[in-house]
Protein backbone atom coordinates (compact mmCIF):
# COMPACT_ATOMS: atom_id res chain seq x y z
CA UNK A 1 0.00 0.00 0.00
CA UNK A 2 1.58 3.26 -1.10
CA UNK A 3 0.55 7.13 -0.46
CA UNK A 4 0.75 9.76 -2.68
CA UNK A 5 1.52 13.96 -2.31
CA UNK A 6 0.79 16.60 -5.10
CA UNK A 7 2.56 17.05 -7.86
CA UNK A 8 5.30 19.89 -7.06
CA UNK A 9 5.50 22.02 -11.05
CA UNK A 10 2.06 20.96 -12.06
CA UNK A 11 -1.35 21.94 -10.92
CA UNK A 12 -2.82 19.39 -8.62
CA UNK A 13 -6.64 18.21 -8.79
CA UNK A 14 -6.99 17.20 -5.21
CA UNK A 15 -8.43 20.10 -3.42
CA UNK A 16 -8.62 20.08 0.71
CA UNK A 17 -12.13 19.31 2.04
CA UNK A 18 -14.84 22.29 2.78
CA UNK A 19 -13.89 25.57 3.83
CA UNK A 20 -10.27 24.04 3.75
CA UNK A 21 -6.95 26.34 3.70
CA UNK A 22 -3.75 26.49 3.27
CA UNK A 23 -0.76 28.55 2.37
CA UNK A 24 1.89 27.70 -0.19
CA UNK A 25 5.51 29.16 -0.62
CA UNK A 26 8.59 28.28 -2.67
CA UNK A 27 12.08 29.60 -3.09
CA UNK A 28 13.13 30.12 -7.13
CA UNK A 29 16.31 30.89 -7.99
CA UNK A 30 16.67 30.82 -11.89
CA UNK A 31 20.08 31.50 -13.89
CA UNK A 32 19.92 33.45 -16.68
CA UNK A 33 22.57 34.13 -19.49
CA UNK A 34 22.78 37.96 -18.05
CA UNK A 35 22.17 37.17 -14.39
CA UNK A 36 19.74 35.87 -11.96
CA UNK A 37 16.41 35.81 -10.66
CA UNK A 38 14.91 34.84 -7.38
CA UNK A 39 11.43 34.18 -6.57
CA UNK A 40 9.07 33.88 -3.56
CA UNK A 41 5.10 33.66 -4.41
CA UNK A 42 3.13 33.20 -1.31
CA UNK A 43 0.16 31.12 -2.85
CA UNK A 44 -3.27 30.86 -0.56
CA UNK A 45 -6.57 28.79 -1.58
CA UNK A 46 -9.50 28.52 -0.30
CA UNK A 47 -12.24 25.95 -0.48
CA UNK A 48 -15.69 27.63 -0.95
CA UNK A 49 -16.98 23.86 -1.34
CA UNK A 50 -15.23 20.99 -1.87
CA UNK A 51 -15.95 20.94 -5.61
CA UNK A 52 -15.19 24.74 -5.80
CA UNK A 53 -11.63 26.66 -4.84
CA UNK A 54 -10.09 30.45 -5.01
CA UNK A 55 -7.18 31.98 -4.13
CA UNK A 56 -4.79 34.35 -4.96
CA UNK A 57 -0.93 34.77 -5.74
CA UNK A 58 1.85 37.16 -4.88
CA UNK A 59 5.39 37.05 -5.62
CA UNK A 60 8.23 39.10 -4.50
CA UNK A 61 11.43 38.95 -6.81
CA UNK A 62 14.60 39.91 -6.72
CA UNK A 63 16.96 40.26 -10.42
CA UNK A 64 20.43 41.12 -10.60
CA UNK A 65 22.00 41.96 -13.62
CA UNK A 66 25.76 41.02 -15.03
CA UNK A 67 25.95 44.58 -15.59
CA UNK A 68 25.55 45.45 -11.60
CA UNK A 69 22.28 46.34 -11.65
CA UNK A 70 19.19 45.40 -9.05
CA UNK A 71 15.81 45.58 -9.05
CA UNK A 72 13.71 44.08 -5.84
CA UNK A 73 9.63 43.99 -5.50
CA UNK A 74 6.55 42.98 -5.53
CA UNK A 75 5.15 40.94 -9.03
CA UNK A 76 1.85 40.78 -10.48
CA UNK A 77 -0.95 39.77 -8.28
CA UNK A 78 -2.45 36.64 -9.20
CA UNK A 79 -6.28 35.57 -8.51
CA UNK A 80 -7.55 32.08 -8.89
CA UNK A 81 -10.50 29.49 -9.74
CA UNK A 82 -11.08 26.12 -9.56
CA UNK A 83 -13.95 24.05 -10.21
CA UNK A 84 -14.20 20.05 -10.52
CA UNK A 85 -15.96 19.09 -13.29
CA UNK A 86 -15.51 15.32 -13.30
CA UNK A 87 -14.54 12.96 -10.66
CA UNK A 88 -14.64 8.82 -10.60
CA UNK A 89 -13.58 7.39 -7.10
CA UNK A 90 -12.30 3.40 -7.17
CA UNK A 91 -10.53 1.20 -4.62
CA UNK A 92 -6.68 2.85 -4.44
CA UNK A 93 -7.78 5.03 -7.46
CA UNK A 94 -9.28 8.34 -8.14
CA UNK A 95 -9.50 10.29 -11.58
CA UNK A 96 -10.17 13.98 -11.32
CA UNK A 97 -10.98 16.68 -13.68
CA UNK A 98 -11.16 20.78 -13.01
CA UNK A 99 -11.49 23.51 -15.15
CA UNK A 100 -8.67 26.16 -13.90
CA UNK A 101 -9.46 30.40 -14.50
CA UNK A 102 -6.33 33.12 -13.80
CA UNK A 103 -6.20 36.61 -13.55
CA UNK A 104 -2.91 38.70 -13.48
CA UNK A 105 -3.34 42.36 -12.65
CA UNK A 106 -0.21 44.55 -13.84
CA UNK A 107 0.38 45.68 -10.04
CA UNK A 108 3.89 44.75 -10.04
CA UNK A 109 6.82 47.42 -9.80
CA UNK A 110 8.53 48.16 -13.21
CA UNK A 111 11.19 45.85 -14.12
CA UNK A 112 9.69 43.31 -11.68
CA UNK A 113 5.71 42.86 -13.34
CA UNK A 114 4.59 42.01 -16.47
CA UNK A 115 3.27 45.31 -17.28
CA UNK A 116 0.00 43.75 -18.86
CA UNK A 117 -2.99 42.05 -17.59
CA UNK A 118 -3.16 38.51 -18.33
CA UNK A 119 -6.27 36.05 -18.39
CA UNK A 120 -5.91 32.30 -18.52
CA UNK A 121 -8.13 29.59 -19.12
CA UNK A 122 -7.12 26.08 -18.16
CA UNK A 123 -7.69 22.30 -17.09
CA UNK A 124 -6.19 20.32 -14.74
CA UNK A 125 -6.19 16.52 -14.56
CA UNK A 126 -5.52 13.57 -12.79
CA UNK A 127 -5.11 9.83 -12.52
CA UNK A 128 -3.99 8.81 -9.05
CA UNK A 129 -3.03 5.09 -7.74
CA UNK A 130 -1.69 3.85 -4.14
CA UNK A 131 1.17 3.70 -6.92
CA UNK A 132 1.65 6.27 -9.25
CA UNK A 133 0.21 9.49 -9.93
CA UNK A 134 0.19 10.62 -13.47
CA UNK A 135 -0.97 14.66 -13.50
CA UNK A 136 -1.37 16.74 -16.09
CA UNK A 137 -2.52 20.71 -16.88
CA UNK A 138 -2.58 22.96 -19.94
CA UNK A 139 -4.20 26.51 -20.94
CA UNK A 140 -4.13 29.37 -22.86
CA UNK A 141 -3.03 32.91 -21.63
CA UNK A 142 -5.12 36.12 -23.43
CA UNK A 143 -3.08 39.31 -22.90
CA UNK A 144 -4.17 42.96 -23.34
CA UNK A 145 -2.23 45.68 -25.20
CA UNK A 146 -1.38 43.15 -28.02
CA UNK A 147 1.20 41.55 -26.88
CA UNK A 148 1.36 37.36 -27.72
CA UNK A 149 -0.86 34.86 -26.30
CA UNK A 150 1.21 31.56 -25.59
CA UNK A 151 0.14 28.33 -24.34
CA UNK A 152 1.42 26.39 -21.38
CA UNK A 153 1.52 22.33 -20.44
CA UNK A 154 2.86 20.53 -17.95
CA UNK A 155 3.21 17.15 -16.94
CA UNK A 156 3.87 14.83 -13.77
CA UNK A 157 4.56 11.63 -13.04
CA UNK A 158 4.47 10.78 -9.13
CA UNK A 159 5.91 7.61 -7.41
CA UNK A 160 6.00 7.21 -3.78
CA UNK A 161 9.03 5.85 -2.16
CA UNK A 162 7.85 4.29 1.01
CA UNK A 163 5.06 1.80 1.95
CA UNK A 164 1.82 3.81 3.56
CA UNK A 165 2.34 3.91 7.77
CA UNK A 166 1.13 5.79 10.49
CA UNK A 167 1.32 8.32 11.32
CA UNK A 168 2.08 9.41 8.05
CA UNK A 169 4.99 9.84 6.43
CA UNK A 170 5.68 9.97 2.76
CA UNK A 171 8.68 10.16 -0.07
CA UNK A 172 7.61 10.87 -3.27
CA UNK A 173 9.73 11.44 -6.22
CA UNK A 174 9.04 13.15 -9.11
CA UNK A 175 9.79 13.27 -12.99
CA UNK A 176 7.76 16.40 -14.79
CA UNK A 177 7.48 18.73 -17.88
CA UNK A 178 6.74 22.14 -18.37
CA UNK A 179 6.09 23.95 -21.47
CA UNK A 180 5.31 27.15 -23.00
CA UNK A 181 4.51 28.24 -26.60
CA UNK A 182 4.38 31.98 -27.78
CA UNK A 183 2.31 32.29 -30.83
CA UNK A 184 4.07 35.84 -32.36
CA UNK A 185 6.85 35.97 -31.84
CA UNK A 186 7.01 32.11 -32.16
CA UNK A 187 8.92 30.91 -29.17
CA UNK A 188 8.75 27.29 -27.73
CA UNK A 189 10.34 26.28 -23.91
CA UNK A 190 10.47 22.88 -22.56
CA UNK A 191 12.03 22.17 -19.23
CA UNK A 192 12.43 18.79 -17.17
CA UNK A 193 12.07 19.06 -14.41
CA UNK A 194 13.07 15.88 -11.67
CA UNK A 195 11.87 16.46 -7.86
CA UNK A 196 11.80 15.09 -4.43
CA UNK A 197 8.81 15.33 -1.74
CA UNK A 198 8.96 14.70 1.57
CA UNK A 199 5.38 14.56 3.73
CA UNK A 200 6.40 14.47 7.65
CA UNK A 201 2.61 14.90 8.47
CA UNK A 202 -0.95 15.61 7.47
CA UNK A 203 -0.66 19.31 7.59
CA UNK A 204 2.75 20.05 6.34
CA UNK A 205 5.24 18.95 3.67
CA UNK A 206 8.62 19.90 1.49
CA UNK A 207 9.60 19.64 -1.85
CA UNK A 208 12.46 20.64 -4.31
CA UNK A 209 12.79 20.80 -7.97
CA UNK A 210 15.71 21.05 -10.49
CA UNK A 211 14.62 22.70 -13.78
CA UNK A 212 16.61 22.14 -16.59
CA UNK A 213 15.87 23.41 -20.41
CA UNK A 214 15.75 20.88 -22.79
CA UNK A 215 14.10 22.96 -25.88
CA UNK A 216 14.42 26.60 -26.26
CA UNK A 217 13.51 27.33 -29.93
CA UNK A 218 13.73 30.72 -31.40
CA UNK A 219 14.92 32.43 -27.31
CA UNK A 220 17.65 34.30 -28.94
CA UNK A 221 18.54 36.32 -25.82
CA UNK A 222 18.63 35.83 -22.09
CA UNK A 223 18.10 31.77 -22.26
CA UNK A 224 17.78 30.08 -19.06
CA UNK A 225 20.61 27.88 -17.62
CA UNK A 226 18.95 26.36 -14.85
CA UNK A 227 15.81 26.67 -12.07
CA UNK A 228 16.48 25.23 -8.70
CA UNK A 229 12.90 25.41 -6.34
CA UNK A 230 12.71 24.18 -2.47
CA UNK A 231 9.49 25.01 -0.70
CA UNK A 232 6.92 24.09 1.60
CA UNK A 233 2.95 23.80 1.71
CA UNK A 234 1.04 23.67 5.08
CA UNK A 235 -3.31 22.89 5.90
CA UNK A 236 -4.14 25.65 8.19
CA UNK A 237 -7.29 23.62 9.71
Amino acid sequence: MFAQGPPITVETPVMFGLEGSGIRTFGKFISKKNGTIYVQPIAIPYNISTKFQVGGIIPLMLKRLDEGETISGFGDLILFAKYQIYKKDEIAKTVRILANIKQTFPTGKTGIGLGISQTYVGIIMGNITTGIGVYSDFGYHITSNDTTDNFTYNFSIGIPLLSHQYPQKQLNTFLEFNGNYLFGPKVHTVFISPGFQFIPGRRILFETSFQIPVVQKNVLANKTNYMVLLGTRFLLN
